[in-house]
């Protein structure tokens, strides 16, 4: 029997065929079992109230077995890059045409957003480490773009270390693809300025925030914490911050957590007119920003205890003359991860990779390196260790 079940009477088992009532105009791929709670939140998040299910093929509480939740165990990270890697190219489109949208004066479709960021947060859940390392391959001409992308891989991958629940971290990620929305009406002379601003110039480049907030509270379906993220990224905990100057009182931990996640990728970042720190510069420039009471100090230490000392997918010099790709953490000793070591420093040459785990070894991280302090660049290096497995 097709029987219609409203959303909040859907069940983990019920098998559904088609959606009745909505708010968005969102379809669906194709009629199947509910296999998880995760599926339920997502329809939700998409605005459905109520779907057809059809009962002669509900798997019952006995028969449960046969919807396995367990997530399979991730292979090496570097294996796992090329899904990243299209993963984060297709959020790239879809943040090209928001940016599209709004210089047409058209509203923005959040329902693609709502897809590649519960596509984000399914990889992510899976395996972070995939997802941190493609991060650490950008393109310094596509700043704007992918700085968006990247926060809210960043933002997504630190709400789950936080164990918040995926309604909100889909919320949070959604916010974080749109908080620099606003940029797309800065002109370019002033976004993309070699030099030091003029007092004049940093009051434009200020408003994009105010722009951002009008774009995203247009935006139908937008949640309050969507934008909530969006309006506070650029506020501060002493009160030094923009548009409204709220002290930390006055700003959540979500905004908190998106205040750090803007900052550190800024940091990490080449762009047109700047060259990037490494990751532990940039950890070192975070706590000094808790330090004067910018940023808030228990979010920076949770946010560098999530990434790690030496983040998956970044590159360290090497006592032996080498450098290597940071492949997994030691959470017992984290200051020596396992890595794979790829080329020869002092011969200038690639050589055969080798995956070493530096707790076991006498071998150890002199320094967090950058691919161009050896004119290297990142792409080609992640190529090689892909050909090599």
């Amino acid at each position: 029997m097709i029987i219609e079940v409203s959303i909040s009477e859907l069940k983990t088992g019920h098998f559904v065929v088609d959606i009745v009532k909505q708010q968005g105009c969102y379809n669906l791929a194709r009629a199947g079992h509910i296999k998880n709670n995760d599926t339920i939140n997502g329809l939700k998040l998409k605005g459905v109230e109520s779907v057809l299910v059809d009962t002669t093929k509900t798997i019952d509480e006995a028969l449960k077995t046969q919807l396995p939740e367990a997530i399979p165990k991730p292979g090496p990270v570097i294996l796992e890059v090329t899904k990243a890697k299209k993963l984060f190219n297709h959020s790239k489109k879809i943040q090209q045409q928001v940016f599209l949208d709004v210089q047409q004066s058209r509203s923005i479709n959040i329902a693609p957003i709502i897809d590649v960021t519960n596509k984000t947060i399914d990889a992510i859940f899976k395996n972070p480490d995939a997802l941190s390392c493609i991060i650490n391959i950008r393109n310094k001409n596509e700043y704007l773009l992918e700085h968006s992308v990247s926060v809210s891989v960043l933002m997504t991958i630190f709400a789950r270390f936080l164990k918040i629940d995926r309604v909100t971290i889909q919320q949070l990620a959604i916010g974080a693809f749109l908080h620099d929305v606003g940029k797309i009406m800065i002109p370019d002379n002033i976004l993309n300025k070699t030099g030091k601003l003029s007092a004049n110039e940093y009051k434009v480049m200020q408003s994009h925030i105010d722009h951002s907030i009008r774009i995203t509270k247009a935006t139908p379906g937008i949640s309050a914490l969507s934008l909530e993220v969006v309006a506070l990224h650029h506020e501060r905990s002493d009160g030094s911050g923009y548009p409204l100057k709220l002290t930390q009182d006055n700003i959540s931990n979500y905004g908190g957590m998106i205040a750090i996640c803007d900052v550190f990728d800024a940091l990490t970042t080449d762009r047109c007119y700047k060259g990037s720190y490494n990751h532990i510069k940039a950890f070192s420039i975070l706590r000094n920003l808790a330090l004067q009471g910018k940023l808030m100090p228990r979010l920076v230490d949770l946010f560098i205890k999530c990434l790690g000392i030496y983040p998956v997918g970044t590159l360290v010099e090497l006592n032996s003359h080498h450098l290597a790709i940071v492949e997994s953490r030691n959470h017992d000793d984290p200051t020596n991860p396992k890595v794979r070591c790829f080329y020869n420093i002092q011969k200038k040459r690639y050589i055969l990779a080798k995956d070493i785990d530096l707790a076991k070894e006498a071998d150890f991280i002199i320094r967090n390196v950058k691919a161009d302090d050896f004119d290297l660049n990142m792409n080609s290096i992640i190529e090689f260790l892909l050909m090599e497995g």
